[in-house]
């Protein structure tokens, strides 16, 4: 059997950090990019990058030759179901022995939780042994999509009123990944993973101007002013309509649940949203 393990969405807020944290365990990922381009790069920091685009399905399997075990990222696309089966069934052809998958928090109703539901339902059909992770909202989240508003003016802007959320740093969920992916007894397990705490946007605005040292504000503002914003974005109307629904679940507390799995699977207390502003205060100056 072959030990290579393969991740997908390799430069992303996860699958960067499932990279990261494999190779400074004393293993070479084989780390999946639509473009070569980015090869040197991921080379010099101890990845075999391979050319892997599920909107051309000749390169997936020879991206999967050889291949054990597979880090599985979706695309956040409106075809995302079927771009993960078409990976899927290269899996199978392949003999890939553990698919470990990003999915969501499961959240009945909504489109992002039935979207993840059918991938993992047509892995678990496929017979290949899967590990399933659910994490909340990341954290980096405030690093990727807040950090222009909070350096120009000092506030972010969402449509989620007051509803709580067990923001979870995307290196705890990536530990979990790569405990998933590298020791035994995860196979067929569902993780939801969280933070700690559940946090209103209003109180991860204190922490932030709490690290910062100065006021930090949360606005929130109206779904349609969120929805134009995502449209002048070129996001596709059923990304828009999924995020819509994402924020008017956390609007309405559903994403606060607290989950023990990083703790129980990595041993380590999560990673907290002080701690986290601590360690990307710069981004922020």
């Amino acid at each position: 059997m072959s030990n290579t393990i393969l991740v997908t969405g390799a430069t992303g807020n996860v699958g960067s950090q499932v990279v990261q944290q494999l190779i400074a365990s004393g293993i070479t990922p084989r780390v999946a990019v639509r473009s070569m381009n980015k090869a040197e790069s991921l080379k010099k920091a101890g990845a075999e990058p391979v050319e892997m685009d599920l909107d051309r399905p000749e390169t997936i399997q020879p991206a999967l030759a050889g291949v054990d075990k597979v880090f599985l990222v979706s695309p956040f696309v409106p075809n995302m179901v079927e771009l993960t089966a078409i990976l899927i069934e290269a899996a199978k052809r392949a003999s890939v022995q553990h698919i470990v998958k990003l999915s969501a928090l499961a959240q009945p109703g909504i489109a992002l939780s039935k979207w993840h539901e059918k991938m993992e339902n047509a892995i678990a059909s496929s017979g290949i042994p899967f590990t399933f992770l659910r994490p909340n909202g990341f954290m980096q989240n405030f690093v990727n999509a807040m950090a222009g508003t909070i350096k120009a003016d000092n506030a972010f802007y969402l449509n989620v009123g007051d509803g709580k959320v067990s923001f979870v740093d995307t290196r705890d969920i990536a530990s979990v990944a790569v405990a998933a992916l590298t020791t035994s007894g995860h196979e067929g397990q569902s993780y939801t993973i969280t933070g700690s705490k559940a946090l209103s946007h209003t109180q991860a605005a204190a922490i932030l101007s709490q690290v910062l040292g100065r006021t930090i504000n949360y606005v929130d503002v109206p779904d349609d002013s969120v929805r134009q914003g995502m449209q002048g974005a070129g996001m596709p109307e059923p990304i828009v309509n999924a995020l819509l629904e994402l924020y008017a679940s956390y609007k309405a507390g559903l994403a606060a649940e607290i989950s023990p799995v990083v703790e129980q699977v990595t041993g380590k207390t999560p990673i907290s949203f002080e701690q986290f502003v601590q360690d990307y205060v710069e981004v922020w100056r």
